[in-house]
């Protein structure tokens, strides 16, 4: 299948638009001008649902939707669209609008290191073993999910992205740090680069020889949005070929899959794609998070998980939306996350319970939540760190208490302390 990709200009061409009504067209005109819009002829040809649109989790994935944005800055920026507003009005105001959408969570913009006196923007490093690299030709995707944290990746957004081109930062980075032993190729999408691109970084970090790297980690959505890059691409094989280099040098390679839904493993192609990836060594380990309006559904996670499992694929996490971007749209309770993921949890076999969740990706680290108790008459809910910055406090407990409507860790106050055990 030749790729097509669809975006807020082009959206009107897509056939199976005249499914909708002028109004909804017009809310993802209204939307599609604050939070980044693309999608492609694969999913919408094979994973929409057009004949009951309106409940369908991966039109929702993928096409902005009204609830996305509060009413005040909804209407804000219709006003100017009926009003045929210049660019630059509309532009002023949707920037407005994104820094109020708090465009950098979790303080990414605080990892980032120096090397020899400069900043590394293509680089993260927030957890001692693991770095985050951001290839300037991978900062784009095959299509938006609509809930996407790094949403200012895609926008005009000056000082909200990242991203880095010359492999050798990278690699004297690695050197001066030999405490990293993963290095996750992140984005956008890693996977929209040309084989020969990536194929370059690769063979640069693997004639370095670094003695202290084991893992290198490609987070991706290509599965779910264009499976044909590991089938029928140009390049497909050349792709492949870089990832059975990576194993053959006696490094673990694992895919870090974004799976939102089950839907998103129905084709014949994602299971030709998922067969040709683990036929060169890789390990492909999937995640998402839990989101209102697509899978807060603890009976299709647990689909999902056993169909992942069966497809030789290891269940990772389950994520809670970060607090950015279209987080009151999708956002869901931590209560309510901890029942669905328990509840999933329990219909499954001992080989999907490699997944750990629910997670918040917060400022000092991943916080799961493992339950809600009572101790000595007070309702709490026990968190752990799953990762920390600071590494002590990795496995370790501790207590908040019980929020009804907490939806973040920044909702929580601290239970039988003055504060929490990070701060």
């Amino acid at each position: 299948m030749k790729y097509r990709a669809y975006t807020l200009k082009t959206f009107k061409d897509i056939p199976q638009i005249s499914k909708l009504t002028p109004e909804e067209i017009f809310d993802i005109e209204v939307v599609g001008e604050v939070l980044p819009f693309k999608v492609n002829n694969y999913v919408v040809d094979n994973l929409i649902d057009w004949e009951d649109v309106k409940n369908d989790p991966i039109f929702k994935l993928t096409f902005p939707q009204k609830g996305m944005l509060s009413e005040e800055r909804y209407n804000a920026m219709a006003d100017l669209i009926r009003n045929k507003a210049s660019r630059e009005d509309i532009r002023e105001l949707s920037n407005k609008i994104r820094l109020e959408l708090n465009p950098n969570p979790a303080g990414q913009a605080h990892n980032v290191p120096v090397l020899n006196g400069e900043k590394l923007d293509g680089i993260q490093h927030k957890y001692n073993e693991t770095m985050l690299f951001f290839p300037s030709q991978g900062q784009t995707c095959h299509a938006f999910c609509t809930f996407c944290f790094r949403w200012p990746q895609f926008t005009n957004l000056d000082g909200h992205k990242f991203g880095m081109k010359e492999v050798e930062h990278l690699i004297e980075y690695l050197r001066q740090n030999p405490q990293i032993t993963d290095l996750l190729f992140t984005g956008g999408d890693p996977m929209v680069m040309k084989a020969t691109s990536f194929k370059s970084y690769i063979d640069a970090i693997l004639a370095a020889d670094l003695k202290s790297l084991k893992t290198i980690r490609i987070g991706t959505k290509t599965l779910g949005y264009w499976p044909y890059r590991y089938t029928n691409d140009a390049d497909s094989k050349e792709l492949l070929d870089v990832f059975k280099s990576i194993t053959d040098a006696g490094l673990n390679l694992s895919v870090m899959a974004h799976f939102n839904h089950i839907n998103e493993l129905k084709t014949d192609v994602v299971l030709e794609a998922i067969k040709n990836i683990r036929e060169t060594g890789a390990i492909i380990r999937t995640q998402s998070p839990i989101m209102k309006h697509l899978n807060d559904d603890a009976d299709m996670w647990a689909k999902m998980w056993r169909k992942q499992v069966d497809l030789g694929m290891v269940p990772y996490y389950m994520f809670i939306a970060r607090e950015t971007g279209a987080q009151e749209y999708f956002a869901i309770d931590l209560e309510s996350a901890w029942q669905i993921f328990r509840k999933a949890y329990s219909q499954v076999s001992g080989v999907c319970r490699t997944v750990r969740g629910p997670s918040m990706s917060a400022t000092p680290g991943k916080v799961q939540i493992s339950g809600i108790t009572e101790i000595n008459g007070e309702k709490v809910f026990v968190l752990n760190f799953i990762q920390c910055k600071n590494a002590e406090l990795v496995g370790k407990p501790f207590f908040a208490k019980y929020k009804s409507d907490a939806l973040w860790l920044d909702d929580l106050e601290p239970a039988f302390a003055d504060k929490f055990i990070y701060q």
